[in-house]
């Protein structure tokens, strides 16, 4: 019955535009009729709780039976992470307000939620003052980099920040933050984030499941879900040792920036050591939630916390191994 459930859910929620592109992708590349695969794709969604587009985007079609019962889907993660992060402890990683307040120690930059700034009447003057002559606007709750907008501080001159924030639904605001030089060379168009996984033990040992560089491709936002690429990162060297890949299956993988023309194979993510260090001691911070997805963002002076995710992506974890 949950399975069926699932199964409606996945409907209800279709990107119906782009299900019909991979559809249509597949049938050409693979020589499959349409009745087949369309019994394929229910059976798999059924079976082993994946959402129709996952069928595609696991490349279910090229798959195996065992291969095919190591990819953790919708519905698997759902119930994983329910367990690992109950809802008593993950309200904090769903508000970024909430969230900078409670991991202020590994946060570097301005960032403050729109209550504060109409208590506190010297902050929007000191955020837009920032260095870095930009600022971000977002949804506290809004997720995979939707609700976030970018702007020229410029832009506010002679605007009142909070009045604009409330005019188009805005209630965080942040400092623009600078990447890294060597990120900034790779990729320009936004903040590229490095996306590592942990995991307390039953030891309340923190163990690393993965690391991925999440990198943005003529877009304002970093996210596969915007269209831009994830690439594996090796959690012992911080060296990308395998080529980026979009969640689009009709795209080829990426070695090298399709606009830069950067190496993503072989760039090395700077202050490595640094950021594992951090990932040691911000998974331990609040340990009630036991699995989290971190997003961090280096800079010239080293890394710091942007945000985190206690429903993290298994497309970003499955897709750049290129397993399950």
């Amino acid at each position: 019955m949950k399975r069926l459930l699932y199964l409606g859910y996945y409907l209800k929620n279709l990107d119906k535009e782009k299900f019909n592109k991979f559809f249509d992708h597949v049938k050409k590349e693979h020589k499959m009729d349409s009745i087949s695969l369309m019994t394929d794709i229910i059976s798999s969604s059924l079976k082993y709780k994946i959402s129709l587009l996952e069928y595609f985007q696991f490349r279910f079609y090229e798959l195996t039976k065992e291969q095919r019962k190591s990819y953790a889907g919708t519905g698997y993660m759902y119930e994983y992470q329910l367990a690992m992060n109950p809802k008593l402890y993950r309200e904090c990683l769903d508000n970024k307000i909430d969230f900078y307040k409670k991991y202020s120690d590994f946060v570097r930059h301005m960032a403050f939620g729109i209550d504060e700034l109409r208590e506190n009447s010297s902050l929007a003057p000191k955020l837009l003052a920032n260095p870095s002559g930009k600022v971000v606007l977002k949804d506290s709750v809004g997720k995979c980099g939707m609700q976030v907008k970018v702007f020229k501080t410029e832009f506010f001159e002679g605007k009142d920040l909070i009045s604009f924030m409330d005019a188009e639904k805005f209630d965080f605001a942040e400092e623009f933050v600078v990447q890294h030089p060597d990120i900034m060379a790779l990729s320009p168009s936004a903040l590229n984030t490095v996306r590592v996984f942990t995991q307390l033990n039953d030891k309340d040992e923190v163990e690393f499941l993965g690391a991925r560089l999440r990198i943005s491709v003529n877009s304002e936002v970093d996210n596969m879900a915007a269209g831009n690429i994830a690439a594996p990162i090796n959690i012992e060297t911080g060296i990308i040792d395998a080529p980026g890949v979009y969640s689009d299956i009709t795209k080829d993988d990426a070695a090298v920036h399709p606009v830069t023309g950067v190496s993503i194979v072989g760039f090395q993510v700077p202050f490595w050591p640094e950021i594992i260090d951090m990932m040691k001691k911000s998974a331990l911070h609040m340990p009630g939630n036991r699995s989290i997805g971190w997003d961090i963002a280096v800079t010239k002076d080293g890394p710091e916390l942007i945000e985190g995710n206690h429903d993290w992506c298994k497309l970003v974890w499955q897709l750049p191994a290129k397993k399950g």
